[in-house]
């Protein structure tokens, strides 16, 4: 379903529109976590991080190996089946269909909503990828593991099932 922007444009079309345009995409973000369950993870990363990159109405999800001094780690060693590093879970994906020949009505309602919009798209795009991470069975992962969005300070902790600051991440 598409909601093009006309005089009903509301906050709770346009959450439902993203909402819908997310579903689109589940089964592929399922199958993607499956995947990365079954990596030989390197024994020097002490946490997985999924950080969320948001574009215009687009995102990406990338996953990255870290340690508890918030530095990415890498492997270089031989063994071709040891992963370390980043890892591109999901790439990017359209979350909002904007006609073109409604957008300036468009960027209107969203600049006077753009606070409550804003924080409602992050709450639905994480509640997304807890719903797909559990379907995905992502909890049986022997790492602590995280969900946030790029350039932020805070994080799903996908074990604990609740916000965490990312001093509490890095420091847990």
């Amino acid at each position: 379903m598409n909601h093009e922007v006309n005089e009903l444009l509301t906050k709770d079309t346009y959450i439902s529109s993203v909402q819908e345009n997310l579903e689109k995409n589940s089964e592929r973000l399922i199958h993607n976590i499956r995947e990365i369950l079954k990596f030989n993870y390197y024994s020097k990363i002490e946490l997985v991080d999924f950080m969320i990159f948001i574009g215009s109405f687009d995102l990406s999800i990338m996953m990255f190996s870290m340690n508890r001094e918030a530095s990415e780690v890498f492997y270089e060693g031989n063994d071709s089946s040891v992963f370390a590093g980043s890892h591109e879970l999901l790439e990017r994906i359209s979350y909002y269909n904007l006609s073109y020949d409604k957008s300036d009505e468009f960027w209107e309602f969203y600049e006077q909503n753009d606070e409550i919009i804003s924080e409602d798209e992050g709450k639905i795009l994480v509640e997304w990828f807890v719903d797909c991470w559990n379907k995905a069975n992502g909890g049986s992962i022997k790492l602590p593991a995280y969900c946030g969005f790029h350039d932020t300070n805070q994080s799903f902790d996908l074990q604990k099932n609740t916000w965490v600051s990312d001093e509490e991440k890095w420091c847990d």
